[in-house]
């Protein structure tokens, strides 16, 4: 069966997807550094992913994902926030087409699969980053004084 080009049943198509099926509109672009680094262009969008926000009333701002909300097609970031009338702070959805994934995490094994399949290099980026981390750590204790023994 092939698509529709009526807007209205796209939409309704999208409004009415299964919850397997909107993973796939959760894919978000990857940055010119990232996309170099890994070797694609974009991926699903997670929470612990750092992302900046390119488009809308939020632009050019940059956070970590707390949630990625499948029913409503929505990302919340950290930072992003409106009040409610009684003041508490809520997050403000943010569609995934409108970021752009400057961090990824992969500290999940099953992701940097994914990267991998893909034609990426995830490990070498992955070990890349737990060398520089434990370099930095090392340093760190150096410049501190611990002396221990």
């Amino acid at each position: 069966m092939s698509p529709s080009i009526k807007p209205g049943k796209q939409r309704l198509s999208m409004r009415e997807a299964p919850l397997h099926l909107r993973h796939k509109y959760m894919t978000a672009p990857l940055s010119r550094e990232l996309r170099e680094k890994l070797g694609i262009k974009r991926i699903y969008v997670r929470a612990g992913d750092t992302v900046k926000i390119v488009r809308g009333d939020w632009k050019g701002h940059e956070g970590k994902v707390v949630e990625v909300d499948y029913e409503e097609i929505a990302l919340y970031v950290e930072g992003v926030t409106i009040k409610k009338a009684d003041g508490t702070p809520v997050y403000y959805p943010i569609h995934p087409s409108k970021v752009v994934i400057i961090k990824l995490d992969l500290s999940d094994k099953k992701r940097m699969k994914i990267v991998e399949r893909r034609g990426g290099k995830a490990k070498e980026v992955h070990e890349e980053e737990a060398s520089s981390s434990n370099a930095n750590k090392e340093s760190e204790a150096m410049k501190g004084g611990d002396v221990s023994g």
